[in-house]
């Protein structure tokens, strides 16, 4: 990483502690991503911007707020990016998906609150993320109750807004969503001093539906039986969706499918024939979250689709680009992120058909169930999805874990055994 010392001391963080971040960082990436065989070459980018995540980004958000413009952080794929952009301010991403910053989440939260939850706060009051740092407000929502208590705590010294995420999906709770949306655009547009007309709201959604489209794109390429890319290279692509400027990723993220489809013309594969096809589901693994993955395709499969909120939840389905009205827009945006399926909700027949769904089109083998630990929602959700997935005869295994290494080898221990018991079904 280049030397970026002088703008973390701007933003008043903790150098000493950051700097241990930034020993820790580049050693497990090497160790995950770096040791693979046969990468594809446009990977360069998004090793990149892992190399310097805490560096060009913050330092494009900074000029960005220099010329006048606002930084709106976010934890939460239900937050509507394309309001921000449409105000003329930017979403980004906030720290959460390491170790290393749960035990400053800890002075403040319950040890049993779950670990993304205790590394957001720990990373914004150890004062060892810049994005933490930048942001002018904080957007948070309403999906689950530790997020709602640590919003409490966020806001103390920074502007927060949290959006009401109705619980059920009736009619009327989708006229709520879209009630919870025209308040956060009135408040974005008081903050920003910038009114959000129907054309630049027009031009976000444009912005944010082709970055969808290029994910999109992408995973299809994990539906083939020769394996273009690893699922690991995927979840970082998803994890760096959340930071990166938009139009860039998009027009990087299409760059690696130009090259991904001379692969599958080519019949490059990055896994040998017969290698078994495996789909996580359950809560999101945030940056640098790379765990079972790792672990996964180290053990004789491939990650070849995530049901997850850095999976298929956060770019499936389209928001209507053919509205014109402010109104008519809000209403399409509503829509669209209410089809999202996350574990707040209830009933929730949706997100079980959402991951049989996918389990065929992705002629997956086996299923593993992945809860952080303490994460009520998708624990408890887990007996309804694993006996569905069960009743359709698609092996599945649940697994609960959290961000340390020290469930490593028991976790190698039985997703390789799991693996081994899946067969040799061949796809065609």
């Amino acid at each position: 990483m280049a030397d970026y010392k002088e703008m973390w001391e701007s933003l008043g963080m903790n150098l000493e502690l950051h700097d241990q971040l930034c020993e820790v960082l580049p050693e497990a990436f090497g160790d995950v991503y770096l040791t693979q065989d046969n990468r594809p070459e446009s990977m360069d980018y998004y090793n990149f911007v892992v190399s310097e995540i805490h560096g060009v980004r913050p330092a494009e958000l900074i000029e960005h707020q220099k010329k006048g413009g606002k930084v709106f952080g976010t934890f939460c794929v239900y937050v509507p990016d394309e309001i921000v952009f449409a105000a003329g301010a930017i979403a980004t991403g906030l720290c959460g998906g390491s170790q290393f910053w749960v035990p400053g989440g800890e002075k403040v939260l319950p040890t049993s609150t779950c670990p993304l939850i205790k590394a957001s706060v720990g990373a914004r009051l150890d004062k060892t993320c810049p994005f933490f740092r930048i942001a002018d407000m904080y957007v948070g929502e309403t999906t689950c109750d530790g997020k709602k208590k640590a919003w409490e705590i966020l806001a103390e010294d920074v502007p927060m807004h949290v959006m009401d995420i109705p619980q059920m999906k009736r009619p009327k709770d989708i006229a709520a969503w879209a009630d919870e949306i025209k308040i956060f655009l009135g408040k974005v547009e008081e903050f920003t001093g910038n009114k959000v007309a129907p054309e630049k709201l027009a031009d976000a959604i444009k912005l944010i539906n082709d970055k969808r489209r290029a994910m999109e794109r992408l995973y299809a390429f994990r539906k083939h039986e020769n394996l273009p890319i690893s699922g690991k290279d995927v979840l970082l692509i998803s994890q760096i969706a959340f930071y990166d400027d938009p139009t860039r990723f998009t027009s990087m993220t299409n760059k690696l499918c130009d090259e991904l489809e001379k692969r599958v013309k080519d019949n490059v594969s990055v896994f040998p024939a017969g290698t078994k096809r495996i789909m996580l589901t359950g809560t999101p693994l945030a940056i640098p979250n790379w765990k079972l993955h790792h672990i996964v395709e180290t053990s004789g499969a491939a990650v070849v689709v995530e049901e997850m909120c850095t999976g298929t939840r956060y770019f499936e389905n389209l928001v209507d680009e053919t509205k014109t009205s402010v109104d008519e827009q809000i209403g399409a945006l509503a829509d669209r992120y209410m089809s999202i399926n996350c574990a707040c909700f209830t009933p929730n027949e949706g997100r079980i058909k959402d991951i049989l769904r996918l389990a065929e089109e992705y002629e997956v083998d086996g299923i593993i169930d992945v809860n952080l630990k303490f994460c009520s929602l998708y624990d408890t959700e887990g007996y309804k999805v694993e006996r569905a997935v069960k009743e359709a005869g698609i092996p599945v295994l649940g697994i609960e874990t959290d961000y340390t290494d020290q469930d490593a080898e028991q976790l190698r221990t039985r997703i390789g055994a799991f693996v081994e018991m899946l067969g040799t079904k061949q796809h065609v």
